[in-house]
């Protein structure tokens, strides 16, 4: 497998440190409101990549954390008048209700910053002692200047960042482009006990520490949004690097942007969404398969039209599912012919090429392909009665395919239980010469998006959009 690594800057092939075993962390949601979109990307990609690496034999340990302590959170909570612990809590068991909607599996560990902060302690205790790290009024910064290669990850130098003020101007700084470890306590804010005095963890130390503590010191693959790259994947890579004399990860995934359509998210252009807003109005499935349609290095536009056509494509294949579990009910018990096992030959091609996509850089949009290539074949043949045999190893291949991207999972429901019943009324009045009836079933069952196709094989429905 190659993968696009954002510190060289190209395509490099993947090789683990460990044999069969993959150590991944990708920066996980702060936690004061809802996920929007743009958080969703991350989310999905690497929950795919993961899903991926497990299919193709790692053993994958991956970690995603939560940022329980932070400004925002902390606004958030006088506004609303609680502890900024109730606030984030409330929204970690927010997130799982929308990342388990969308089918993102679980971490290996999920940790949060308040339950590390002896660890966040002890680590900038060590960045002090090596002469990376000093404290100024009660906070405790990272001098930049300590570490040569700073910059290597955004290609910029301490220079160009200062000259272009993406830094923050601070008189207890040594330098403007030096970042803060440790917090000073301030009135109203949650604290801890330190040897600098009661305060709180900066941002980018925690992911290094939870990173350090959950996977070791150096890490295979480190993932997140391209917004992350600078300040925040800079400044792990500067304390991670002084801490250990190590490298801190091998290889660094970096998703792109989420626009609008055509614009950039934002809340004052009133094109800011959350997941929970989306998914009131879409199937969580539909918005998981949308955003796997591009490779995830590029960005994408989000746009009513093109939802819909992603809720139109998923359907085809949802159709292709219901085709073959129909063909499995009625498929008669003989052998498979020899021209079946050809077929299944040919279509298991589908799979190697779906597998040489997904090992260029995940690319899940020729993924995708590969499986409508997969659907157009079985569709073509499925014209003649097939046997049962023939059909269960095509929707098992089918099957596969789709669980890695996380797709197909939907199972008939209520709605199905209703439609069953009025195709069975519907066929009682033919059977009767009762067509006016029939006729008027079909044109109900079309209103509920509902379309019925007489085979010889008995009436197949399936649903349009």
């Amino acid at each position: 497998m190659k993968l696009y690594n954002s510190l060289t800057r190209k395509k490099q092939e993947f090789v683990p440190i460990e044999e069969g075993k993959i150590r991944m962390y990708v920066c996980g949601p702060t936690v004061y409101n809802f996920f929007h979109i743009g958080n969703a990307r991350p989310f999905l990609i690497f929950d795919t990549f993961r899903r991926y690496m497990e299919y193709r034999g790692y053993e994958v340990n991956y970690v995603q954390n939560f940022t329980d302590v932070d400004d925002k959170i902390i606004k958030r909570a006088q506004e609303e008048g609680q502890d900024s612990l109730e606030i984030s809590e409330k929204y970690i068991e927010e997130y799982f209700k929308d990342a388990d909607a969308l089918g993102i599996r679980r971490a290996t560990h999920h940790p949060k910053v308040t339950d590390t902060i002896p660890d966040i302690i002890a680590y900038v205790e060590k960045l002090i002692e090596k002469g990376n790290a000093y404290v100024s009024g009660g906070d405790v910064y990272y001098d930049t200047s300590t570490f040569e290669t700073y910059g290597k990850l955004s290609g910029q130098s301490l220079d160009d960042l200062e000259a272009g003020a993406r830094i923050e101007v601070n008189e207890q700084k040594k330098h403007p482009s030096d970042f803060v470890l440790w917090k000073a306590k301030k009135p109203g804010e949650p604290s801890w006990p330190s040897p600098w005095g009661e305060g709180r963890p900066g941002w980018h130390i925690e992911c290094s520490v939870m990173s350090t503590k959950f996977l070791g010191e150096t890490i295979d693959i480190h993932a997140g949004g391209q917004d992350l790259i600078f300040p925040h994947h800079e400044n792990e890579i500067a304390q991670s690097e002084a801490y250990s004399d190590k490298p801190f990860a091998h290889y660094w995934m970096h998703n792109g942007y989420i626009n609008i359509n055509n614009e950039k998210m934002s809340k004052s252009k009133g094109n800011f969404f959350t997941v929970r807003d989306i998914l009131a109005q879409y199937e969580a499935e539909v918005l998981r398969f949308f955003i796997l349609s591009a490779q995830y290095r590029n960005p994408i536009n989000f746009s009513e039209e093109l939802i819909m056509q992603a809720s139109n494509a998923l359907e085809r294949l949802y159709n292709a599912k219901e085709n073959l579990l129909y063909a499995m009910e009625t498929g008669g018990e003989a052998p498979l012919t020899v021209t079946e096992i050809e077929i299944l030959s040919g279509l298991r091609r589908h799979k190697e090429r779906f597998i040489e996509a997904m090992d260029d850089d995940l690319n899940t949009a020729d993924g995708i392909s590969a499986i409508f290539e997969l659907v157009r074949d079985i569709n073509t043949n499925l014209q003649d009665a097939p046997t049962r045999t023939f059909a269960e190893n095509a929707y098992k291949l089918l099957m596969e395919l789709a669980g890695v991207l996380g797709i197909l999972g939907r199972e008939k429901g209520g709605l199905d239980a209703q439609v069953e019943s009025m195709i069975a009324e519907r066929q009682e009045a033919r059977r009767n010469k009762n067509f006016a009836r029939s006729d008027e079933i079909r044109d109900e069952l079309k209103a509920m998006g509902i379309v019925l196709e007489d085979t010889p094989q008995g009436v197949k429905w399936s649903k349009v959009k």
